[in-house]
C-alpha cells in the first residue's frame, strides 16, 4: 500500500483549499462565528473542525478516506483490521469487551485493570474473573499476571468467552502476552490487550514486542498517549478468526458519538504515515533520549530510576523505557509532593505521582534540552529539601488489597445504595468504584467487599495528596454501599 498518503489528512486539507462551506455543525463555522478570545488560541484547530460527513467526505461517505485511513494503518503494523476511535482507549476497550463477552458472558481480567474496564463492566453486565496481579510488597508496586496465573483461571473458568490483560501498564511495565495468548488459544478463545500505552511499540525492535505481534486477537492502542495524536484518539487492531469482527464495529458504534472529531482522524492518519516513514530513527532517537534520562536522573541524590527491580521471573516480562519511573522514598518526601513543587516551581509536569514514585513518561519529543530541565528541576528540588515530615499513608499487605468479590459489578453499581461515612464502610459491599488516579487502577470496584485497611489507606493517602475523583464524595469523608 502507499503509505506516503494520508486520506483523511489530504481530504481535510483539500476541504481547506477548495473554500467548501457547510450550512452544518458545528456552528462557528471553522471559527468565523467564534469569539476572538477563542480564535486567538484555538484559530487553526477551529479551522480544521469541520463534520466527517457531509463534510470531510459527501454524504454517502464515497471518497472512502475514513476507510482508506484505517486500511492503511492495520497495514502498518501487520493487524488484518483497524478501527479508529474519537472517544479514546477507554470506549475501545469497551467495544472490545462486549464484543467478545457481551450478552451473557464473563472474561478473564487482570485485577490490575484500568478503571475503564470496570465501567465496561458495569455497562455491559460482562461477569469478571479476576486474576490477581504479582505484588512486590516491599515497594507497594504491582506486576501483570503470569500466563501461569492466566492458566490457573482458565482452568476455574472453561466458560470464559475471553482474557484481558492491560499490557505495557502506565509505568511501561509489560506481561508476557506471547505466553498468555498462547494459554487462551490453547482453549479456543480470544485475548484482548489493552495496550493504550503502547501504540509506538510496533515501529521499532528496540521496544517491548507488540500484542499482535505476540499472538494478541484485539489490541487497543491510544495513539495520544506514547504517539502523536490529539487527546482522545484511539485505534483497535485485530487479527485472526477468534473475533467478530461485524460484531465489534458494531459494538464500537453503540458506544462511539455521532459526531467524530475530524481532527483526531486526522491526526492519527498522520501519525501513521510519519511512524511508517521515520517512525525507527525518531525512536531510535527517542532510546538514546531515555538512556541519557535514566543516567542523569538517577544521579540526583536518594532519586532511584528502576528498571532492574521491575523485570524477572517474579516480576515484569518487558519494560518500556521511555517510561521513567523514579523511587523518591530515600528523600522521605512523598511522589505527590516533588510533584506539586516541580509543577509550581519549575512549570514542569510529571504523568504520575504515588506515595514513594514519580514518572516521567518520555516520548519522541524528547530532546537532551528538555531532559536537562527535569533534571536540573529535581536537583534543585532536593537542595530545598528540608526534613519532611513522617509520612502518614497506611500501606496495606497485598492480601488485604485482594477483594472479595460478592456482586456482579453492574448489579451493585445500578442496585440500590446507600451513603455512609467511611469508618462505617468496612464489612459493606461497595456501591461505587475507588480509584487514585492517576494510574486509574481501581482500589475498590463495586461489588466488592470492603475492608479496613483499603479504606486506611485511602482516607491517609488521600490526607498526604491522593487524588481519588470517581466517588461521589472525592473528599471520601462518606462512600456509597449496597443496602443490607
Amino acid at each position: 500500500m502507499d503509505h506516503s498518503t494520508a486520506p483523511v489528512l489530504d481530504a481535510l486539507a483539500d476541504y481547506r483549499r477548495l473554500g467548501r462551506y457547510g450550512f452544518t455543525p458545528p456552528g462557528h463555522r471553522q471559527g468565523r462565528a467564534a469569539d476572538p478570545r477563542v480564535r486567538e488560541v484555538l484559530g487553526d484547530a477551529l479551522r480544521s473542525d469541520i463534520l466527517a460527513s457531509p463534510g470531510m467526505d459527501d454524504r454517502l461517505a464515497r471518497g472512502h478516506h475514513l476507510s482508506d485511513a484505517e486500511e492503511l494503518m492495520a497495514d502498518a503494523v501487520g493487524a488484518d483490521y483497524a478501527f479508529f476511535s474519537t472517544c479514546g482507549s477507554s470506549l475501545s476497550v469497551k467495544a472490545a469487551m462486549m464484543a467478545v463477552a457481551g450478552g451473557d458472558g464473563g472474561l478473564i481480567l487482570g485485577r490490575d485493570s484500568h478503571k475503564s474496564i470496570v465501567a465496561g463492566l458495569v455497562f455491559s453486565g460482562v461477569r469478571p474473573y479476576w486474576i490477581a496481579p504479582r505484588w512486590d510488597a516491599a515497594r507497594h508496586f504491582s506486576h501483570p499476571p503470569a500466563p501461569a496465573q492466566v492458566r490457573e483461571t482458565w482452568q476455574a473458568h472453561p466458560e470464559a468467552a475471553g482474557a484481558l490483560i492491560v499490557s505495557p501498564s502506565p509505568y511501561g511495565t509489560c506481561a508476557d502476552i506471547a505466553g498468555i495468548a498462547a494459554v487462551c488459544h490453547e482453549y479456543g478463545k480470544p485475548l484482548i490487550v489493552d495496550e493504550a500505552w503502547g501504540a509506538h511499540l510496533p515501529f521499532h525492535p528496540d521496544l517491548p514486542t507488540w500484542a499482535m505481534d505476540a499472538g494478541a486477537d484485539i489490541c487497543v492502542v491510544s495513539v495520544h498517549k506514547m504517539g502523536a495524536g490529539f487527546e482522545q484518539g484511539s485505534v483497535f487492531h485485530v487479527q485472526g478468526d477468534l473475533v467478530n469482527r461485524d460484531r465489534l464495529r458494531r459494538c464500537a458504534d453503540l458506544l462511539m458519538t455521532t459526531s467524530p472529531n475530524v481532527l483526531l482522524y486526522a491526526a492519527i492518519d498522520g501519525w501513521r504515515r510519519q511512524m511508517v516513514e521515520h517512525g525507527y530513527e525518531l525512536l531510535s532517537t527517542a532510546l538514546e533520549v531515555a538512556a541519557y534520562a535514566r543516567g542523569a536522573l538517577d544521579a540526583v541524590p536518594d532519586i532511584s530510576v528502576m528498571e532492574d527491580e521491575l523485570l524477572g521471573v517474579e516480576a515484569s516480562h518487558d519494560l518500556d523505557r521511555l517510561q521513567v519511573l523514579m523511587d523518591v522514598s530515600a528523600t522521605g518526601a512523598t511522589g505527590y509532593e516533588i510533584a506539586d513543587w516541580l509543577r509550581e516551581q519549575r512549570r514542569l509536569d510529571v504523568g504520575h505521582s504515588d506515595h514513594r514514585r514519580i514518572l516521567a513518561t518520555l516520548s519522541m519529543s524528547d530532546d537532551k534540552q528538555s531532559i536537562d530541565a527535569l533534571v536540573d528541576g529535581l536537583a534543585a528540588w532536593r537542595i530545598q529539601l528540608k526534613a519532611p515530615a513522617p509520612q502518614a499513608i497506611r500501606l496495606p499487605a497485598p492480601h488485604e488489597l485482594q477483594l472479595a468479590t460478592i456482586m456482579p459489578p453492574r448489579a451493585a453499581f445500578f442496585g440500590p445504595h446507600e451513603t455512609v461515612p467511611i469508618d462505617a464502610a468496612p464489612g459493606r459491599i461497595a456501591a461505587e468504584q475507588v480509584t487514585p488516579y492517576p494510574p486509574g487502577i481501581p482500589v475498590i470496584v463495586p461489588g466488592e467487599l470492603i475492608d479496613t485497611a483499603v479504606i486506611d489507606y485511602l482516607r491517609t493517602g488521600i490526607e498526604a495528596g491522593m487524588n481519588v475523583p470517581d466517588p461521589a464524595d472525592p473528599h471520601l469523608r462518606t462512600l456509597r454501599v449496597v443496602p443490607r
